[in-house]
């Protein structure tokens, strides 16, 4: 038996731009000629039509209990691959196989009408998605106690706010049980709170052995959930693997570069009392590069002008590990200029990271110069350098002899001490 959920080859999708109601047949078609002739605008048939690829030769197989993620900007192709999947559009060419039930191109609130109550908008929107009404039934109120909505479960929704809204229409959602279940951005609902909730049913979802295919602009959400994930880009796949890696492709290829600077003055980051002049990775020994060793030290500059004498300003850098998570951000405190006003002239503000202290991947930088007390922001440029940490695998960091990925965002290597005595 094929333990294969999804099949995907040579799947394409064109449309044609351009195109018009106006060029058919259709009432609509119709109606849209006759418009057109009354404002005065040109005929369809002046229009000559584009042709744009939204999906180009994608392929790809996704197994059975695997939770498989699909990333990329806004006109990539993520929504298209889904709704052909779904089986609201067809490909242009090549196919897509769907081995089980299915539930797919899910949007939050599917089915709802504002007059309806909480009660009646469950059943029909589970109705629309394909549950049967014995199943709607029977999850029912795991599905209200899942959206803490119990208390307005009989209030049309109308009069929900939107938070009441999203909550009750992903627990719909979240509470069928189709062998592939496709999300769509919805893990982005509801405060930050119910997001965990959500990202944890998700989870739970996968754990069942049901396949899901996530689709989400939430980095760190597709390097947790997700085992595998690919990358779309202009409608074709430019990376495919394990998750993190994918993530960490999208988030820094052609990004990552070691030093920014800028000559001219008059186009640099700032306004009349600081601007920025450049940011820089060096090593320990002062190289600017992008890669360093885990056990070695580095540094991170900042080069800057004051020009206004007696500011009292602080330099500041923002890490961000590959998922875009906030690693940590640190201040100025160097006792030389800390709360001291400063005079005219070029700065070069310098941070020291010590070796064995950051995990393996990419790190992001962005950097700026504030001041503390009112805080005022004279310039930030977020993620503007970056580097890469790699350990050399000789078993004296932290990792020893572990291999495979180790998660967290720093790994010191620290000072343990064992003491032994006999039974």
């Amino acid at each position: 038996m094929s333990n294969t959920a999804v099949s995907v080859t040579g799947l394409s999708k064109r449309y044609r731009l351009g195109t018009t109601h106006a060029q058919d047949g259709s009432l609509a078609g119709a109606l849209t000629r006759g418009l057109r002739r009354l404002i005065g605008g040109p005929p369809a048939s002046s229009q000559t039509p584009d042709t744009l690829w939204a999906l180009r030769d994608v392929s790809f197989e996704i197994k059975k209990g695997e939770v498989f993620g699909v990333i990329g900007t806004n006109g990539s192709g993520k929504s298209t691959l889904l709704k052909i999947l779904s089986r609201v559009t067809e490909p242009t060419q090549g196919r897509a196989l769907i081995h089980g039930r299915f539930c797919g191109l899910l949007e939050v609130g599917t089915g709802f009408h504002p007059e309806l109550t909480g009660r009646d908008n469950v059943f029909m929107s589970g109705a629309i998605l394909g549950m049967k009404r014995q199943e709607i039934a029977r999850k029912f109120d795991e599905i209200v106690a899942f959206a803490e909505v119990e208390q307005f479960i009989d209030t049309p929704v109308k009069h929900y706010s939107s938070g009441m809204y999203v909550r009750l229409g992903f627990s719909v959602l979240a509470h069928m049980d189709p062998d592939i279940l496709i999300v769509d951005e919805v893990l982005a609902v509801g405060d930050v709170r119910f997001q965990k909730k959500c990202m944890g049913k998700m989870e739970d979802v996968g754990q069942h052995g049901r396949t899901v295919i996530l689709v989400s602009h939430d980095m760190p959400a597709i390097t947790r959930m997700c085992s595998r994930a690919i990358l779309l880009n202009k409608g074709e796949i430019v990376q495919a693997g394990p998750a993190h890696e994918v993530v960490n492709h999208y988030l820094h290829a052609g990004h990552i570069q070691p030093a920014v600077e800028w000559p001219d003055p008059t186009q640099a980051p700032g306004n009349d009392v600081a601007r920025l002049r450049a940011l820089r990775v060096r090593s320990e020994a002062g190289q600017v590069t992008d890669v360093i060793d885990i056990r070695k030290p580095m540094r991170v500059e900042i080069e800057y002008d004051i020009l206004k004498p007696g500011q009292m300003v602080v330099a500041q850098f923002g890490f961000n590990t590959e998922e875009d998570v906030i690693a940590f951000i640190v201040n100025d405190r160097d006792p030389v200029w800390y709360r001291r006003p400063r005079p005219v002239g070029r700065y070069v503000s310098t941070a020291w990271i010590p070796g064995n202290f950051l995990s393996e991947g990419t790190m992001v930088v962005g950097g700026g110069i504030f001041s503390e007390d009112p805080w005022h922001e004279h310039c930030d440029v977020p993620r503007a350098v970056g580097f890469r940490v790699v350990d050399p695998g000789t078993g004296d960091t932290a990792r020893g002899d572990v291999t495979g990925r180790w998660e967290g965002v720093v790994r010191p290597l620290l000072r343990w001490t064992t003491e032994h005595s006999s039974l």
